[in-house]
């Protein structure tokens, strides 16, 4: 009923800045309420929330990217997010996966992921 699609995503310096752009698609009434979050896994380690922002509510971050990431609403299209992602730290390297909540049914949707490295 949803689909989940990232782009973005790469290779940076530290210190550098990375995108990326989720888009949810689908049935205009699962979509009507939701929370779309970006997680992260890096290897070997669990996967990890990084930044969620249900409708009409502000974002929310990890302390981990608190002060260096942005989530928001991408204004150009519907059901998609941005997360902008500055001040990155080889930590940072990841599988970055996009995740869509639809509410109130609780349904999960995951995006294939797409890799960033943090590295000099």
């Amino acid at each position: 009923q949803v689909q989940v699609v990232e782009s973005g995503g790469g290779l940076a310096q530290p210190g550098g800045s990375l995108t990326l752009s989720c888009k949810a698609s689908g049935s205009a009434y699962f979509l009507s309420s939701k929370t779309m979050a970006w997680h992260r896994q890096a290897p070997g380690k669990q996967r990890e929330l990084v930044a969620s922002i249900r409708t009409a509510r502000p974002a929310e971050y990890s302390d981990s990217v608190k002060g260096r990431f942005t989530l928001s609403r991408d204004n150009n299209t519907k059901n998609a997010v941005i997360l902008q992602m500055n001040a990155l730290k080889p930590e940072d390297t990841a599988v970055y996966y996009c995740n869509v909540l639809t509410h109130p049914d609780l349904q999960n949707y995951w995006g294939p992921g797409t890799q960033v490295s943090v590295s000099s």
